[in-house]
């Protein structure tokens, strides 16, 4: 059974959906979390304000590689996204896109009621919050007149690196992803700056020098100082100004600024829904990941425990444990044997395996 995907309802309020478990989010662990659930017998729905699978990965940095996938030497947002969708496909759970979970509730027999900022309601034995960081937004730098070049030739992240083919291109910043985005496009831009006031980097070694020796071959240039102005016209940048730490300043043609200072991340509605929370994140126990409240559970970078390491790992971890708890609130009183993939008739059927 394929995955089912649902917009935004058009005309408001919609019939309320029941299932067994809804995920808020739609990220790489909550993907991973309806394979596990599937697992154990239980159906998802999962609600996501992006358009698509994939949260941060696929809308990001899909085509940035990721090293640290195990069993995967090297695998790009998408590709990931990708092959989790095509792992969960057997359980043929529901997306409910373009939509924010506004309300939670608990119902007098235990359950939970949920209504999305479109109206539509869903009630569910198990919620599990697996949003990430929370809604995201770039952190826009100080720069005047900014907001006319953004989507035109200001751009906060990288979806398609062929977009970039043969223009000249200024990245600003000294993060990772400042750094491994000069090592990407290098290969396409018809020229390439990096802008950082200081030497010294947020990133891995590994991505400092890969620009060095970028910059030593003459592929790319690194400028000490920052961005301080704009010029340009209907949305086409023509040029930059960057003052130097001495204070000079300097006009360098430019019709591509990629920002990359981070994200700002907010909880939004979920820090209104009666959990227990710790520097906006949520705190869970480590046995099964639920949160302060029962039947809710929190796995992936939302969640913080003695030792969190926000890896995408780490998540898949979490919602393995978690899958296995919440099949005590859903299926109650039924014993769960817990198998293998690999020597188990009855879950290689439930996967479709010949």
């Amino acid at each position: 059974m394929a995955s089912e995907q649902s917009s935004a309802p058009q005309n408001g309020q919609s019939g309320e959906i029941e299932t067994h478990v809804v995920i808020v989010g739609a990220g790489p662990v909550a993907l991973f979390a309806v394979f596990e659930l599937g697992l154990v017998d239980i159906e998802c729905h999962l609600i996501d304000i992006l358009d698509k699978p994939g949260g941060q990965c696929a809308e990001l940095y899909p085509e940035k590689p990721i090293y640290d996938i195990p069993g995967l030497p090297v695998v790009s947002g998408q590709e990931l996204t990708d092959r989790l969708m095509e792992q969960i496909e057997p359980f043929g759970p529901t997306f409910h896109f373009n939509q924010r979970v506004d309300q939670l509730e608990r119902l007098k027999d235990g359950r939970f009621r949920l209504i999305t900022d479109t109206g539509q309601a869903f009630v569910a034995k198990v919620v599990v919050i697996a949003a990430g960081g929370g809604s995201f937004t770039p952190k826009r730098p100080p720069l005047q007149g900014i907001e006319a070049f953004e989507g035109q030739s200001v751009f906060y992240s990288v979806r398609r690196i062929e977009d970039f083919r043969d223009r000249n291109i200024v990245i600003a910043g000294g993060g990772d992803s400042a750094l491994d985005w000069t090592h990407a496009l290098a290969p396409v831009a018809a020229s390439l700056g990096l802008v950082h006031r200081r030497d010294k980097f947020r990133a891995s070694p590994d991505s400092v020098n890969r620009m060095l020796k970028s910059v030593e071959a003459g592929d790319m240039e690194f400028v000490l100082g920052q961005v301080t102005g704009l010029q340009g016209e209907g949305g086409k940048l023509r040029s930059l100004t960057i003052r130097d730490n001495n204070g000079e300043e300097t006009e360098r043609p430019c019709d591509c600024l990629l920002p990359f200072f981070g994200l700002t991340m907010k909880l939004g509605p979920v820090a209104d829904w009666g959990l227990n929370l710790h520097e906006n994140l949520i705190p869970v126990d480590t046995e099964k990941f639920e949160t302060s409240e029962k039947a809710i559970f929190a796995i992936g970078d939302i969640n913080t425990y003695p030792g969190k390491l926000k890896l995408i790992l780490s998540g898949f971890h979490e919602a393995a444990l978690m899958a296995q708890q919440a099949h005590a609130y859903v299926h109650p009183g039924e014993k769960l044997l817990f198998q293998y993939t690999t020597s188990s008739s009855s879950l290689q059927k439930k996967l479709g395996v010949k």
